[in-house]
């Protein structure tokens, strides 16, 4: 029987150790609780290391990609990295997914895999891959392990950067021959661990002084809050800058949460499918103070047609960032909790309520439309995303998957609570929702969590209600079910003439689904069932699946067409 020797990672200093065990040290003085992965034979070493460090929860996954998910939606709870694992070769390759799309949105992760041994690499060995050739262009960084000595300091440095300026995914590769290596533990305080500070005020004061001067002589002034302001920890000053300025808020996809959706000043999405209100105040807006976000096309569209009179001061903590989308007439490079509070202490409060009665007016007059036979429809979308939102904690975490579901629920859920809402905006992973409520789940045992996707994501990941199971984490899953890869079908309906192609998709039965991996299970074919429904998920204390059979063909309005500006979007259906 194998012995467990639980290993004090304070007094441990100086003793000799397995590689693996040092890496385990490692993880913990980083503060690492909880470890996303699944086995195989080059990460084995690790494994078998873990039980002496029973501090070091492992949640085993039934797929790596769902583990990159999953340590996704942790970090986005918990705001500090999320950790996976993975073995060489094909379970390594199995995280890029979830580890691009971390990159895209900014999402401190640190992924562990293994390698095979030193003398084996190069030589096409069984399950090698060059790993940091692979991760390359969607991390951060990525380090490959030579020494045993070297785990310490490359875990440290990994969390370290992970964490600095823009957050994002760092790889750590080591060698199975470097996990099964003795090497000597270092002290804590040796350990390389990198600069995690950010600046209390940015370097270009002279940036400020003439922020600071278009916002104050502005008449039509318009803030647009993105991701960077979540992950700043800036909701407050965000508000408050707003409120100083008496200007409109609108949100990107990802600045959901950034603000509450029920304050005066919140207008709701911009750009592809955000309302066309807030497009039409952001094109008329003179100055428009954006912060934390990258300008990506949807929520620009057609560039040149993207506000076309206002002059952009656009706050960033990543430089790259700054002019590269939109021209902008004064760059800020900063976190943008320190940028906002700058601003606030030498902005003057000024009322606009001309500007602020045309936006509501827009507002108004163009409020998300609903599909032509909306009220027809025994199971609309809309009504559906409302459903859930009234079932549900008020506090709750709603995890999004891709597709129309995704924009129906940022249409519709309409929180007021912060930081609420998560989803793959930038790289659009389908299948992210599942795993990544699992991992909202883990980071906050006592939360309600549900998990919003369509019938073609669920399909992609489905697998991991089997770890829901296994780990007791009571997330309710809704499926909405219209027997189509929706948004693929919507754009093949209205920019393809029609012509729908290989994009009915079936699904199973979602309820024998559930039972069989010991979940609970329900089908909703009527509204009258629909609350009913919902309200039994919610006071489950297990995983569940709400299977809800919605209109087979109801599109998300609006639409900006492709190549289109914002101005253009299609409001609703012709007839």
């Amino acid at each position: 029987m194998a012995t467990t020797i639980e290993i004090d990672t304070k007094a441990a200093s100086g003793t000799t150790v397995r590689g693996a065990n040092a890496l385990c040290v490692a993880l913990e003085r980083a503060g690492v609780d909880v470890i996303f992965g699944y086995p195989g034979g080059a990460s084995l070493p690790i494994y078998d290391a873990l039980p002496d460090h029973p501090s070091l929860r492992h949640v085993l996954v039934r797929h790596e990609q769902g583990a990159a998910h999953m340590a996704d939606g942790y970090a986005r709870v918990r705001r500090r990295p999320g950790v996976c694992m993975a073995t060489s070769g094909p379970g390594a390759t199995n995280l890029v997914t979830g580890l691009a799309s971390a990159y895209m949105d900014s999402i401190p992760m640190v992924a562990i895999t293994g390698q095979v041994s030193t003398a084996l690499m190069g030589r096409d060995a069984f399950q090698e891959t060059d790993v940091i050739g692979m991760v390359a262009p969607i991390t951060k960084h990525a380090f490959l392990v030579e020494r045993p000595e070297d785990i310490a300091s490359a875990i440290a440095r990994a969390f370290a950067l992970a964490r600095e300026g823009r957050p994002g995914p760092v790889v750590v590769d080591v060698p199975k021959d470097v996990l099964n290596a003795q090497v000597q533990l270092a002290p804590a305080g040796d350990l390389e661990s990198g600069s995690t500070s950010v600046s209390a005020v940015p370097a270009d004061l002279g940036a400020l002084e003439r922020a600071v001067t278009l916002l104050e002589r502005a008449e039509r002034p318009l803030v647009i809050a993105g991701h960077g302001v979540r992950l700043a920890g800036a909701h407050a000053l965000v508000r408050e800058v707003a409120e100083r300025l008496d200007a409109p808020v609108a949100h990107t996809l990802l600045g959901l949460g950034a603000m509450a959706e029920d304050h005066a000043l919140s207008i709701g999405m911009l750009g592809m499918h955000g309302s066309t209100g807030t497009n039409a105040a952001v094109n008329a807006a003179d100055v428009i103070l954006a912060v934390g976000l990258r300008f990506d096309d949807r929520v620009t569209g057609k560039v040149a047609a993207f506000a076309p009179g206002a002059r952009v001061v656009h706050v960033d903590i990543d430089e790259c960032q700054i002019g590269k989308n939109v021209p902008t007439e004064v760059g800020i490079v900063g976190d943008a909790a320190a940028v906002l509070a700058t601003l606030l202490a030498r902005l003057p409060e000024r009322r606009r309520p001309a500007w602020r009665n045309a936006v509501a007016g827009w507002r108004q007059r163009a409020r998300p439309k609903l599909d032509a036979s909306d009220e027809r429809m025994e199971l609309a979308p809309r009504a559906v995303v409302r459903a859930i939102r009234e079932a549900a904690d008020p506090d709750a975490y709603f995890v999004a998957d891709v597709g129309q579901h995704q924009m129906w629920a940022a249409q519709w859920l309409q929180l007021g609570a912060l930081d609420r809402y998560l989803t793959s905006a930038g790289l659009g992973a389908m299948g992210y929702a599942l795993p990544a409520a699992l991992g909202v789940q883990v980071a906050d045992p006592a939360a309600d969590v549900w998990a919003i996707v369509g019938d073609g994501c669920a399909q992609m990941t489905i697998q991991e209600i089997g770890t829901a199971v296994q780990e007791r984490l009571p997330v309710k899953m809704v499926i909405l079910n219209n027997g189509y890869l929706g948004m693929v079908r919507q754009w093949q309906q209205l920019f393809y003439d029609g012509r729908i192609s290989q994009t009915p998709i079936a699904s199973p039965d979602y309820v024998k689904l559930a039972d069989a991996y010991g979940a609970q299970g329900f089908r909703v074919d009527t509204r009258d069932a629909l609350a009913p429904t919902l309200a039994t998920a919610a006071r489950a204390d297990g995983p569940v699946i709400v299977d809800v059979h919605i209109e087979s063909r109801a599109n998300v309005w609006p639409i900006v067409p492709p190549g289109g500006a914002n101005a253009d979007a299609i409001d609703g259906p012709a007839s």
